[in-house]
Parts: structure tokens; C-alpha cells; sequence
């Protein structure tokens, strides 16, 4: 399930306007300690996270467009986020399809707005706006970023990055929005051999079946 889809953005727009004007009005500048990295992903039933475009947008509703604006703007049960951390296949992709929804919601304004470090060693430039390169030391380089004032840092898509994030112990928190949606193929978020434990803060389920389950590292 790798071919491109087109697909209508404008009942996205719409939902993410309906979701802001319910927001609470949530700045960065909340004090709340250091700040956490979160990893933010759509999964199948069976594991895959790559290419949720594809999959994922029948399941789409105002409550999962609520849920994604609180991830950015913030809310009574999180804080909202200001800076995006991603691997380098994922940013190259974001920054194809995001700048060009710039102004059509406040999500996709806010969005394009935030800060974007892209963690690669290859990579020579970042054109998105707002965007950084963060090469050489991985855990130096986030602990640095976490210990930054603003909004937590959520990390999108990115398996790689995930993995290596995990095995340095520098994720917080995930939310999973898990769909009811059995693929068969696909890029997954775990591979054979990806070990952790982890608790269960919040099941949140929504009206097309979804589950955003939301999780933290076990003691």
C-alpha cells in the first residue's frame, strides 16, 4: 500500500478551525519544567506507521483534529508543543506538503511556524521555515533542546530517529493513534528486536474506531 493518493485537504482545514475555536487559549510560555519529547504517531492494528495518507484519513473526525490541535496548541491535558524533531526522510517529505497549507487553518499555520530540527549528517540545508540541522551527538543534542524554554518537542513519523531516541532513553511520552485498519505491509514503528516497557496513561477512543493510546516509559 505504497501508491500516492490525492485527496481533498479542505475537510481537514475545516475540522482543525472547529478544534482551535474550542481550544483554550494555551501559550508556550506555560512554566511547567523541563520540556518532554514526545513521539506522535498513526498506527495500524498491525504496526505500520509509514505513509498514513494513504490510510488513515477515513477514520479522520473532529475528535482525532481535536486531539492533533492539542498536541500543538495545548489543552487542560497537555501543554502544546512549539518544535518539531524529525529524521531526515520525514522532514524532506513534511517540507514538500506542509508550506503550501500555510494560512488555510490555524493547525497548518502554527505548523509550518514552529521550529523544525532535522536530525541528520548527510543533510546540507534545510529550506522549510523555521528549520535546523542537528548533526554529531545525538543525546547532547536533545538534552540541549529539552532543556530550552518553550512548548514540548514532538517527534513525527521518523522511525529511525525513534528507535535511536529510545535507545538513548530520551523519549517521554508516546501517543499512538491507533487505527482499525489491518495493512499486511508497511513501514513499522518496531522492528524485530526493538525492546521497552512501557505504561498506559490514557486510552482515548474516538467516534470511527481509533484509539489514541497514550504511554510513558515504565519505571
Amino acid at each position: 500500500m505504497t501508491n500516492e493518493q490525492s485527496f481533498d485537504w479542505k475537510p481537514l482545514s475545516e475540522t482543525f478551525k472547529t478544534a482551535a475555536d474550542a481550544a483554550a487559549d494555551v501559550t508556550s510560555e506555560r512554566s511547567r519544567g523541563m520540556r518532554k519529547v514526545v513521539v506522535t504517531e498513526f498506527m495500524s492494528l498491525d504496526g505500520v506507521i509509514g505513509e498514513p495518507q494513504n490510510w488513515s484519513f477515513p477514520y479522520w473526525g473532529d475528535d482525532v483534529a481535536a486531539f492533533k490541535n492539542a498536541e500543538l496548541f495545548g489543552d487542560d491535558t497537555m501543554p502544546g508543543s512549539d518544535t518539531m524533531l524529525l529524521g531526515r526522510v520525514t522532514y524532506e517529505g513534511f517540507a514538500q506538503a506542509w508550506p503550501g497549507r500555510k494560512g488555510a487553518d490555524p493547525f497548518s499555520t502554527r505548523f509550518n511556524e514552529a521550529e523544525k530540527v532535522v536530525v541528520s549528517n548527510t543533510l546540507t540545508e534545510a529550506t522549510w521555515e523555521n528549520s535546523h540541522i542537528l548533526k554529531g551527538d545525538l543525546p547532547s543534542g536533545v538534552n540541549e533542546l529539552k532543556a530550552r524554554d518553550g512548548g514540548d518537542i514532538y517527534v513525527h513519523g521518523s522511525k529511525k530517529l525513534v528507535k535511536s531516541l529510545m535507545d538513548a532513553g530520551l523519549v517521554d511520552r508516546y501517543h499512538l493513534i491507533v487505527y482499525p485498519i489491518v495493512l499486511g505491509e508497511g513501514v513499522k514503528m518496531f522492528d524485530e528486536g526493538t525492546a521497552a516497557k512501557l505504561k498506559l496513561v490514557e486510552a482515548r477512543p474516538f467516534a470511527s474506531g481509533a484509539v489514541a493510546m497514550i504511554y510513558e516509559p515504565a519505571d
